[in-house]
Protein backbone atom coordinates (compact mmCIF):
# COMPACT_ATOMS: atom_id res chain seq x y z
CA UNK A 1 0.00 0.00 0.00
CA UNK A 2 1.34 3.70 -0.95
CA UNK A 3 2.29 6.03 1.64
CA UNK A 4 -0.42 8.79 3.03
CA UNK A 5 0.18 12.12 3.29
CA UNK A 6 0.91 12.05 7.02
CA UNK A 7 3.16 9.21 7.04
CA UNK A 8 5.01 10.76 4.00
CA UNK A 9 5.53 13.87 6.16
CA UNK A 10 6.59 12.09 9.09
CA UNK A 11 9.11 10.27 6.89
CA UNK A 12 10.33 13.85 5.75
CA UNK A 13 10.48 15.54 9.76
CA UNK A 14 12.36 12.35 10.64
CA UNK A 15 15.02 12.49 7.85
CA UNK A 16 15.23 16.16 8.71
CA UNK A 17 16.00 15.46 12.42
CA UNK A 18 18.67 12.52 11.55
CA UNK A 19 20.18 15.40 9.48
CA UNK A 20 21.01 18.01 12.13
CA UNK A 21 21.48 18.24 15.21
CA UNK A 22 20.74 22.30 16.45
CA UNK A 23 22.01 22.17 19.52
CA UNK A 24 25.29 21.77 18.04
CA UNK A 25 25.38 25.14 15.76
CA UNK A 26 24.79 27.79 18.76
CA UNK A 27 28.03 30.36 19.07
CA UNK A 28 28.68 33.77 20.23
CA UNK A 29 27.85 34.80 16.49
CA UNK A 30 24.41 32.42 15.84
CA UNK A 31 23.31 31.09 14.56
CA UNK A 32 19.33 33.24 15.42
CA UNK A 33 17.20 30.68 13.04
CA UNK A 34 17.27 27.11 11.86
CA UNK A 35 14.31 26.87 9.18
CA UNK A 36 12.93 23.91 7.79
CA UNK A 37 10.24 24.37 5.38
CA UNK A 38 8.26 21.48 3.41
CA UNK A 39 5.10 21.67 1.37
CA UNK A 40 3.54 18.45 1.01
CA UNK A 41 1.54 18.76 -1.85
CA UNK A 42 4.56 19.01 -4.45
CA UNK A 43 7.31 17.21 -2.23
CA UNK A 44 9.62 20.50 -1.96
CA UNK A 45 11.49 20.50 0.80
CA UNK A 46 13.84 23.24 1.87
CA UNK A 47 16.21 24.85 4.69
CA UNK A 48 17.34 28.27 5.81
CA UNK A 49 20.06 28.78 8.19
CA UNK A 50 19.96 32.72 9.36
CA UNK A 51 23.37 33.65 11.14
CA UNK A 52 23.56 36.84 12.23
CA UNK A 53 21.77 40.21 11.96
CA UNK A 54 23.49 42.43 13.52
CA UNK A 55 24.98 44.51 10.64
CA UNK A 56 21.46 43.94 8.77
CA UNK A 57 19.81 41.53 7.21
CA UNK A 58 21.13 38.24 6.51
CA UNK A 59 22.58 38.02 2.91
CA UNK A 60 23.28 34.63 1.26
CA UNK A 61 22.17 32.15 -1.73
CA UNK A 62 19.86 30.53 -2.22
CA UNK A 63 20.48 26.90 -4.29
CA UNK A 64 18.52 23.83 -5.64
CA UNK A 65 20.91 20.81 -4.98
CA UNK A 66 20.25 17.31 -3.94
CA UNK A 67 21.19 16.47 -0.41
CA UNK A 68 21.91 19.73 0.81
CA UNK A 69 22.59 19.58 4.91
CA UNK A 70 21.66 22.12 7.93
CA UNK A 71 25.05 21.50 8.73
CA UNK A 72 26.18 22.51 5.14
CA UNK A 73 24.47 25.59 4.88
CA UNK A 74 25.17 26.63 8.20
CA UNK A 75 29.26 27.08 7.80
CA UNK A 76 27.62 28.56 4.03
CA UNK A 77 25.62 30.90 6.09
CA UNK A 78 28.84 31.34 8.59
CA UNK A 79 30.79 32.31 5.98
CA UNK A 80 28.46 35.21 4.81
CA UNK A 81 28.61 36.61 7.71
CA UNK A 82 32.05 37.04 7.68
CA UNK A 83 32.33 37.98 3.85
CA UNK A 84 29.35 41.24 4.20
CA UNK A 85 31.19 42.09 7.55
CA UNK A 86 34.80 41.97 5.63
CA UNK A 87 33.42 43.90 2.83
CA UNK A 88 31.77 45.98 5.28
CA UNK A 89 28.30 45.86 3.66
CA UNK A 90 25.16 46.51 5.76
CA UNK A 91 24.29 42.87 5.41
CA UNK A 92 24.58 39.95 8.11
CA UNK A 93 24.84 36.09 6.71
CA UNK A 94 22.40 33.80 5.36
CA UNK A 95 21.88 30.90 3.00
CA UNK A 96 19.25 28.63 2.31
CA UNK A 97 18.09 25.83 -0.59
CA UNK A 98 15.74 23.78 -1.67
CA UNK A 99 16.99 19.71 -1.69
CA UNK A 100 16.14 18.47 -5.41
CA UNK A 101 18.04 17.27 -8.24
CA UNK A 102 17.81 20.50 -10.55
CA UNK A 103 17.90 18.14 -13.80
CA UNK A 104 14.70 16.43 -13.27
CA UNK A 105 12.42 18.65 -11.28
CA UNK A 106 10.14 21.80 -12.35
CA UNK A 107 13.06 24.44 -10.61
CA UNK A 108 10.45 27.41 -11.18
CA UNK A 109 7.62 25.27 -9.28
CA UNK A 110 9.51 24.80 -6.39
CA UNK A 111 11.58 27.97 -6.16
CA UNK A 112 7.67 29.59 -6.01
CA UNK A 113 6.84 27.09 -2.95
CA UNK A 114 9.87 27.60 -1.60
CA UNK A 115 9.26 31.46 -1.92
CA UNK A 116 5.98 31.11 -0.03
CA UNK A 117 7.42 28.93 2.80
CA UNK A 118 10.04 31.45 3.77
CA UNK A 119 7.38 34.73 2.65
CA UNK A 120 7.66 35.36 6.51
CA UNK A 121 11.24 36.35 6.68
CA UNK A 122 12.12 38.06 3.63
CA UNK A 123 13.55 40.61 2.95
CA UNK A 124 13.56 41.38 6.66
CA UNK A 125 15.93 38.53 8.03
CA UNK A 126 17.02 37.57 4.57
CA UNK A 127 17.49 38.98 1.46
CA UNK A 128 18.26 35.64 -0.82
CA UNK A 129 20.46 35.65 -4.21
CA UNK A 130 21.57 33.16 -6.99
CA UNK A 131 23.73 30.04 -5.59
CA UNK A 132 24.05 27.07 -7.54
CA UNK A 133 21.38 26.23 -10.04
CA UNK A 134 19.27 29.42 -9.36
CA UNK A 135 19.74 32.26 -11.73
CA UNK A 136 17.95 35.11 -12.70
CA UNK A 137 14.85 33.28 -13.57
CA UNK A 138 14.33 31.63 -10.70
CA UNK A 139 14.80 35.04 -8.78
CA UNK A 140 12.28 36.55 -10.88
CA UNK A 141 9.67 33.73 -9.83
CA UNK A 142 11.18 33.99 -6.22
CA UNK A 143 9.81 37.91 -5.94
CA UNK A 144 7.06 37.54 -8.16
CA UNK A 145 6.13 34.95 -5.55
CA UNK A 146 6.65 37.07 -2.54
CA UNK A 147 5.45 40.12 -4.41
CA UNK A 148 8.14 42.22 -2.84
CA UNK A 149 10.91 43.10 -6.02
CA UNK A 150 12.82 43.63 -2.35
CA UNK A 151 12.86 40.10 -1.93
CA UNK A 152 15.92 39.06 -3.57
CA UNK A 153 19.04 40.08 -5.54
CA UNK A 154 20.40 38.76 -8.70
CA UNK A 155 17.16 39.82 -10.20
CA UNK A 156 17.26 40.59 -14.48
CA UNK A 157 18.23 44.18 -14.99
CA UNK A 158 14.34 44.66 -16.95
CA UNK A 159 13.24 44.60 -13.08
CA UNK A 160 16.18 47.07 -12.12
CA UNK A 161 18.29 44.10 -10.57
CA UNK A 162 21.89 42.84 -11.43
CA UNK A 163 21.67 39.56 -12.62
CA UNK A 164 24.81 37.36 -11.44
CA UNK A 165 24.88 35.95 -15.00
CA UNK A 166 26.55 39.50 -15.99
CA UNK A 167 30.04 37.50 -13.91
CA UNK A 168 30.02 39.92 -11.12
CA UNK A 169 31.46 37.47 -8.81
CA UNK A 170 33.80 35.60 -10.72
CA UNK A 171 35.12 39.13 -12.12
CA UNK A 172 35.63 40.01 -8.28
CA UNK A 173 37.65 36.44 -8.06
CA UNK A 174 39.31 37.70 -11.10
CA UNK A 175 40.67 41.19 -8.95
CA UNK A 176 41.78 39.03 -6.17
CA UNK A 177 44.37 37.21 -7.95
CA UNK A 178 45.38 39.88 -9.66
CA UNK A 179 46.00 42.09 -6.64
CA UNK A 180 47.51 38.78 -4.75
CA UNK A 181 49.95 38.04 -7.50
CA UNK A 182 50.58 41.95 -7.18
CA UNK A 183 51.80 41.52 -3.76
CA UNK A 184 52.98 38.23 -3.19
CA UNK A 185 55.48 38.53 -5.90
CA UNK A 186 57.55 40.95 -3.78
CA UNK A 187 58.40 38.44 -0.85
CA UNK A 188 57.27 34.99 -2.62
CA UNK A 189 58.91 33.04 -5.84
CA UNK A 190 55.33 33.96 -7.65
CA UNK A 191 55.04 36.00 -11.10
CA UNK A 192 53.25 39.82 -10.93
CA UNK A 193 51.36 39.74 -13.48
CA UNK A 194 48.40 37.31 -14.92
CA UNK A 195 49.97 36.97 -18.54
CA UNK A 196 50.88 33.58 -18.72
CA UNK A 197 49.46 32.31 -15.62
CA UNK A 198 48.01 28.98 -15.55
CA UNK A 199 44.91 28.40 -14.22
CA UNK A 200 42.90 25.52 -13.26
CA UNK A 201 39.06 26.33 -12.78
CA UNK A 202 36.79 23.59 -10.63
CA UNK A 203 33.85 24.00 -11.66
CA UNK A 204 32.44 25.91 -14.93
CA UNK A 205 29.29 27.08 -14.16
CA UNK A 206 28.50 31.04 -13.68
CA UNK A 207 31.30 32.28 -11.48
CA UNK A 208 34.29 29.79 -13.12
CA UNK A 209 32.98 30.76 -16.78
CA UNK A 210 33.01 34.16 -16.00
CA UNK A 211 36.47 34.02 -14.30
CA UNK A 212 37.91 32.09 -17.32
CA UNK A 213 36.84 34.81 -19.37
CA UNK A 214 38.17 37.63 -17.50
CA UNK A 215 41.87 35.88 -16.75
CA UNK A 216 41.81 35.14 -20.78
CA UNK A 217 41.31 38.55 -21.48
CA UNK A 218 44.24 39.28 -19.52
CA UNK A 219 46.94 37.02 -21.03
CA UNK A 220 46.38 33.58 -18.96
CA UNK A 221 46.25 30.36 -19.94
CA UNK A 222 43.08 28.23 -18.50
CA UNK A 223 44.75 24.52 -18.42
CA UNK A 224 41.72 22.97 -16.72
CA UNK A 225 37.91 23.21 -16.20
CA UNK A 226 35.52 21.56 -14.94
CA UNK A 227 31.84 20.46 -14.36
CA UNK A 228 29.72 18.05 -12.71
CA UNK A 229 30.42 15.37 -15.16
CA UNK A 230 33.83 15.75 -16.07
CA UNK A 231 36.87 17.78 -16.82
CA UNK A 232 39.12 18.96 -19.65
CA UNK A 233 42.75 19.86 -19.41
CA UNK A 234 45.35 21.61 -21.94
CA UNK A 235 48.75 22.07 -21.27
CA UNK A 236 48.86 24.65 -23.93
CA UNK A 237 46.01 26.60 -22.71
CA UNK A 238 41.92 25.34 -23.42
CA UNK A 239 40.32 27.68 -26.10
CA UNK A 240 38.00 29.31 -23.34
CA UNK A 241 35.59 31.07 -26.38
CA UNK A 242 35.48 27.40 -27.34
CA UNK A 243 34.95 26.32 -23.76
CA UNK A 244 32.13 29.11 -23.11
CA UNK A 245 30.12 26.95 -25.40
CA UNK A 246 30.26 23.93 -22.37
CA UNK A 247 29.35 26.72 -19.50
CA UNK A 248 26.65 26.15 -16.91
CA UNK A 249 26.30 22.55 -18.75
CA UNK A 250 22.69 21.02 -17.93
CA UNK A 251 23.55 17.37 -19.74
CA UNK A 252 26.57 15.16 -19.98
CA UNK A 253 26.15 16.04 -23.51
CA UNK A 254 27.29 19.57 -23.20
CA UNK A 255 29.50 19.11 -20.54
CA UNK A 256 33.35 20.73 -20.68
CA UNK A 257 34.71 17.43 -20.74
CA UNK A 258 33.12 17.43 -24.41
CA UNK A 259 35.48 20.11 -25.36
CA UNK A 260 37.40 20.09 -28.30
CA UNK A 261 41.05 20.40 -28.29
CA UNK A 262 41.59 19.41 -24.58
CA UNK A 263 41.96 16.34 -23.07
CA UNK A 264 38.85 14.79 -21.32
CA UNK A 265 39.45 13.58 -17.56
CA UNK A 266 37.63 12.54 -14.46
CA UNK A 267 36.21 15.56 -12.58
CA UNK A 268 38.03 15.05 -9.21
CA UNK A 269 41.28 14.80 -10.82
CA UNK A 270 41.25 18.52 -11.88
CA UNK A 271 42.50 20.21 -8.26
CA UNK A 272 45.36 17.90 -9.34
CA UNK A 273 46.34 19.01 -12.08
CA UNK A 274 50.31 21.08 -12.78
CA UNK A 275 49.01 24.94 -12.56
CA UNK A 276 50.01 27.96 -11.05
CA UNK A 277 46.68 29.23 -9.36
CA UNK A 278 43.64 26.38 -8.50
CA UNK A 279 40.40 27.73 -8.35
CA UNK A 280 37.59 25.85 -6.49
CA UNK A 281 34.57 27.37 -7.96
CA UNK A 282 31.68 25.28 -7.50
CA UNK A 283 30.83 23.18 -3.76
CA UNK A 284 32.22 22.51 -0.60
CA UNK A 285 34.88 19.96 0.32
CA UNK A 286 36.83 19.84 -2.90
CA UNK A 287 40.02 20.01 -1.27
CA UNK A 288 40.48 17.55 1.77
CA UNK A 289 43.55 16.00 3.87
CA UNK A 290 43.03 13.39 1.25
CA UNK A 291 44.16 15.27 -1.73
CA UNK A 292 45.69 18.50 -0.74
CA UNK A 293 49.67 16.73 -0.76
CA UNK A 294 49.12 15.94 -4.14
CA UNK A 295 47.82 19.85 -5.12
CA UNK A 296 50.92 21.26 -7.50
CA UNK A 297 49.32 24.92 -7.58
CA UNK A 298 51.35 27.77 -5.92
CA UNK A 299 47.98 29.43 -4.96
CA UNK A 300 44.92 28.14 -4.45
CA UNK A 301 42.31 30.96 -4.60
CA UNK A 302 38.54 30.10 -3.36
CA UNK A 303 35.54 30.91 -5.23
CA UNK A 304 33.32 28.54 -3.66
CA UNK A 305 32.05 28.43 -0.32
CA UNK A 306 34.21 26.54 1.77
CA UNK A 307 35.75 24.64 -0.69
CA UNK A 308 39.08 23.88 1.48
CA UNK A 309 39.14 22.07 4.91
CA UNK A 310 40.52 22.94 7.74
CA UNK A 311 43.15 20.26 7.60
CA UNK A 312 43.55 20.98 3.73
CA UNK A 313 44.17 24.17 4.15
CA UNK A 314 47.00 23.06 7.01
CA UNK A 315 48.65 20.90 4.66
CA UNK A 316 48.73 23.46 1.55
CA UNK A 317 50.43 25.84 3.99
CA UNK A 318 53.00 23.87 5.41
CA UNK A 319 53.53 23.26 1.51
CA UNK A 320 53.88 26.75 1.52
CA UNK A 321 50.72 26.90 -0.78
CA UNK A 322 48.80 29.65 0.35
CA UNK A 323 45.12 30.18 0.20
CA UNK A 324 43.24 33.09 -0.66
CA UNK A 325 39.82 32.32 1.14
CA UNK A 326 36.23 32.89 -0.15
CA UNK A 327 35.62 35.45 1.99
CA UNK A 328 37.66 37.62 0.37
CA UNK A 329 37.74 36.09 -3.35
CA UNK A 330 34.18 35.47 -4.03
CA UNK A 331 32.56 38.74 -2.37
CA UNK A 332 31.79 39.84 -5.34
CA UNK A 333 28.57 38.79 -5.60
CA UNK A 334 27.41 40.27 -2.27
CA UNK A 335 28.81 43.42 -3.32
CA UNK A 336 27.02 43.33 -6.36
CA UNK A 337 23.87 42.47 -4.04
CA UNK A 338 24.66 45.67 -1.73
CA UNK A 339 24.71 47.99 -5.13
CA UNK A 340 21.56 46.56 -6.26
CA UNK A 341 19.60 47.10 -3.09
CA UNK A 342 21.02 50.75 -3.32
CA UNK A 343 19.85 51.41 -6.67
CA UNK A 344 23.46 51.46 -8.69
CA UNK A 345 23.97 50.69 -12.07
CA UNK A 346 25.51 47.33 -13.59
CA UNK A 347 28.38 49.37 -14.44
CA UNK A 348 29.31 50.94 -11.18
CA UNK A 349 28.63 47.46 -9.64
CA UNK A 350 31.57 46.35 -11.14
CA UNK A 351 33.17 49.62 -10.01
CA UNK A 352 32.44 48.95 -6.69
CA UNK A 353 33.31 45.31 -6.55
CA UNK A 354 37.07 46.70 -8.18
CA UNK A 355 37.64 48.68 -5.65
CA UNK A 356 36.15 46.96 -2.58
CA UNK A 357 38.31 43.40 -3.40
CA UNK A 358 41.57 44.96 -4.06
CA UNK A 359 41.36 47.30 -1.04
CA UNK A 360 40.40 43.82 0.97
CA UNK A 361 42.96 41.94 -0.72
CA UNK A 362 45.80 44.24 0.14
CA UNK A 363 44.67 44.64 3.46
CA UNK A 364 44.60 41.21 4.19
CA UNK A 365 47.43 39.87 2.75
CA UNK A 366 49.36 42.75 4.29
CA UNK A 367 48.31 41.27 7.65
CA UNK A 368 49.15 38.39 6.78
CA UNK A 369 52.45 39.22 5.54
CA UNK A 370 53.74 41.90 8.11
CA UNK A 371 52.82 39.58 11.37
CA UNK A 372 55.98 37.79 13.18
CA UNK A 373 55.16 34.70 11.14
CA UNK A 374 53.34 34.49 8.09
CA UNK A 375 49.64 33.93 9.30
CA UNK A 376 46.74 32.56 7.33
CA UNK A 377 44.89 35.05 5.04
CA UNK A 378 42.05 33.48 6.18
CA UNK A 379 42.88 33.89 9.96
CA UNK A 380 43.80 37.87 9.49
CA UNK A 381 40.22 38.14 7.26
CA UNK A 382 38.05 36.40 9.84
CA UNK A 383 39.99 38.80 12.99
CA UNK A 384 38.60 42.10 10.65
CA UNK A 385 35.23 40.38 10.39
CA UNK A 386 34.58 39.41 14.02
CA UNK A 387 35.83 42.75 14.92
CA UNK A 388 33.13 44.27 12.76
CA UNK A 389 30.23 42.24 14.05
CA UNK A 390 30.85 42.00 17.82
CA UNK A 391 31.04 45.84 17.58
CA UNK A 392 27.09 45.55 15.63
CA UNK A 393 26.19 42.96 18.05
CA UNK A 394 27.39 45.36 21.44
CA UNK A 395 25.41 48.51 19.54
CA UNK A 396 22.34 46.07 19.43
CA UNK A 397 22.34 45.42 22.83
CA UNK A 398 23.02 48.82 23.72
CA UNK A 399 26.38 48.52 25.07
CA UNK A 400 28.23 50.60 22.68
Amino acid sequence: MAAGPQSQRLSVIEKLLENVNVMAFPDMWGPEKVIHVYDACIGMEGIVIIDNTARGPGKGGVSIRPGVTPMELFRNARTMTWTCALADLPFGGAMGSVSADPYVIDKIRLIKAFARAVSHFVPDQWVPAPAMNVGEREIEAFVNEIGDLKAATGKPERLGGIPHELGITGFGVGVSIETTLEILSQVAPIQRSIEGLRVAIHGFGNVGSALAKYLSNKGAKIVGLSDYWGAAYSSEGIDVSRAIKHARADSEARSIKRCKGAAEMPRDDLPRVDCDVLVPACVENVITEKNAGLIKAKLVVEAANNPTTSAAEEILFKNGILVIPDLLANAGGAIGSHAECSGLSAEKAFALIDSIIRRNTRLVLKGSIDSETISLPRAVAINIAMERVSKALRAREGRV
